[in-house]
């Protein structure tokens, strides 16, 4: 019998690709010309390997750092589960995004962080609550950028903007059905859960995280390369904790 919290997680991740591949059908009817299944089922396997790791296989694996306040060892797991798998030469570093390299629209790409930012460092300093612990600091200035933009905006972005390759140009930045599919994921993987009190939709969280998510989208798409997403997400976790 699995604990509880395995269920749970396992649970929580078939609820959350349930809606993707729903939303995906659509997408396949609606741009059947350009619509690859097998990227596009691919991009879901990656979506569940992704969570197992971040989780410690479902909570199946001690935590190595059982002091820790943030979760650290799920953090890293799947940073070097999704780096491993983007290094494949079927998918590749750079394809995926992960390159220092900025495209030709980076000057605009990045007055729009600028701007971002400044605003993320404004609300932290207008409504100060103290400032954390340096465990809190080190770990939201780094993970969560690293972590989930490589692969919300770069392996998982990859995956679907090759099942649904038509894309339009939006301020100069090539952005299709699949963008909006990892959008979507990115917003549900922190609104949307299920424990023991059943199904449970934050539809305040998935809005915070899902808004800013286009920026991200729109950022790593105008320059086809995850730093300034990973710079900005980490921005934006990171600012309230110094004030």
């Amino acid at each position: 019998m699995f604990p509880e919290s395995t269920i749970n997680e396992a649970l929580t991740v078939a609820v959350q690709l349930g809606v993707v591949a729903a939303l995906g059908g659509a997408g396949a009817l609606a741009f059947r010309k350009s619509f690859r299944a097998t990227w596009f089922v691919g991009g879901l396997v990656l979506y569940s390997l992704y969570d197992f790791l971040l989780t410690r296989g479902f909570y199946l694996l001690p935590d190595p750092f059982p002091e820790a306040s943030w979760n650290w060892a799920g953090k890293l797991m799947s940073l070097v589960g999704v780096l491993a798998i983007c290094a494949l030469p079927a998918i590749g570093w750079r394809r995926a995004g992960i390159t220092m390299r900025q495209g030709k629209g980076w000057i605009a790409a990045a007055v729009v962080l600028a701007l971002l930012g400044g605003l993320f460092f404004y609300l932290a300093i207008s409504n100060p609550d103290g400032r954390d612990d340096w465990e809190t600091i080190a770990f939201q200035w780094t993970m969560p950028g690293l972590d989930e933009e490589i692969f919300y905006r770069g392996l998982f972005l990859l995956a679907m903007n090759e099942a649904f390759s038509a894309r339009a140009r939006i301020l100069g930045a090539p952005i299709g059905y699949g963008g909006m599919l990892a959008t979507v994921l990115f917003g549900l993987a922190h609104g949307l859960a299920y424990d023991k009190s059943g199904l449970s939709f934050d539809a305040m969280t998935f809005a915070l995280t899902g808004g800013p998510a286009l920026i991200l989208l729109w950022l790593k798409e105008r320059t086809g390369s995850v730093l300034m997403p990973i710079i900005g997400h980490n921005i934006a976790n990171g600012a309230s904790t110094l004030f």
